[in-house]
């Protein structure tokens, strides 16, 4: 009689739905989860998304399975994740490529809001980038090859993974905010970049950490800063570009949980739980450091607030730098 009578006051009270939806998602998750990832196996995304759902599937009592879906930039996997029920059984790994510059570098073919189509759930990591040249390259820190680059204006040359990619982006910002010009080369992916780097064809790239870490320690590239405003313990003898003079430089990509827009709040907020002490957890720390990941824990109140200011700082830069997409 009292659980009716309850029950009667939250309905009289507007509470009872909410009461009702937290109580049926209480067990969550019943089923396997599957988390879509916009990159082919074997990369830096795929390795951890991997290792995202083997924590979740460890802590959460069911199996979270990975599913690749690659091609145009994320932008395919996150289309048909938008488009799925939002009841926690279809997540996606979330970056900068599909979300923060996709308005920008798609516009009216983007088949998806980044802002209202999804449910934020956390940003986990940012992906940072490092600044390196070809030994030939006359300069042993970031201060020379400013001034280096001024005295030889265009006459450089910087590769990139691609048109509107975060290694061209991070070039560009790095030409306006130092006041030298190079010549971008445009790559398709950053095996190709990397290539024609080491043998001087280019002279200058913003490689991820993990990839260029390789070629600096074995005196094949030199590095002169790394793009985020923390120092990469991959790379802990690098300094910032922010550190070494060009105040407030950050540009890096990122990687985070979302699922489709509508997600209930009790499912929401486990995930962000589960995924809070992920980035927490010792044995993953290491990992991630091995991979040149930077945690980023925000969670789903401040992811959303993420995105806004990141998509609109990245577009601008777009205009500022004058970059045309096909």
């Amino acid at each position: 009689m009292k659980k009716r009578q309850t029950l009667a006051l939250l309905l009289a009270a507007g509470m009872a739905p909410h009461l009702l939806a937290a109580e049926a998602n209480a067990g969550y998750p019943t089923k396997p989860v599957r988390l879509l990832v916009g990159y082919p196996p074997g990369g830096a995304g795929d390795i951890f998304g991997r290792l995202v759902a083997n924590y979740l599937s460890n802590h959460m009592g069911q199996q979270f399975v990975v599913e690749n879906r690659p091609g145009a930039a994320g932008t395919i996997a996150a289309a048909q994740v938008a488009r799925m029920p939002p009841d926690g059984y279809a997540l996606y790994l979330a970056s900068a490529g599909d979300f923060t510059l996709a308005r920008s570098t798609f516009g009216a073919r983007l088949p998806y809001s980044p802002e209202q189509d999804f449910t934020f759930i956390t940003l986990l990591v940012k992906v940072p980038m490092v600044l390196v040249v070809h030994p030939s390259v006359p300069v042993t820190n970031l201060q020379e090859f400013i001034a280096y680059a001024k005295s030889m204006p265009k006459q450089l040359n910087y590769a990139s993974f691609g048109n509107g990619s975060t290694s061209h982006l991070s070039a560009e910002a790095f030409n306006l905010t130092s006041g030298i010009e190079m010549a971008h080369v445009a790559y398709k992916g950053s095996g190709p970049a990397v290539t024609d780097l080491l043998a001087g064809r280019v002279q200058v790239m913003f490689d991820t950490v993990l990839s260029g870490s390789r070629f600096t320690k074995t005196g094949q590239l030199k590095s002169l800063g790394v793009s985020t405003l923390k120092r990469v313990p991959l790379l802990s003898e690098t300094p910032t570009l922010d550190e070494s003079g060009l105040p407030g430089y950050e540009i890096a990509t990122w990687l985070g949980i979302v699922a489709p827009a509508g997600l209930p709040a009790s499912i929401t907020q486990a995930l962000a739980t589960q995924l809070d002490a992920f980035t927490k957890d010792p044995e993953i720390r290491k990992q991630l450091d091995a991979l040149g990941l930077l945690v980023d824990g925000s969670g789903p109140n401040a992811f959303p607030t993420f995105i806004e200011q990141e998509s609109a700082r990245m577009d601008k830069l777009i205009k500022d730098a004058g970059i045309k997409f096909e």
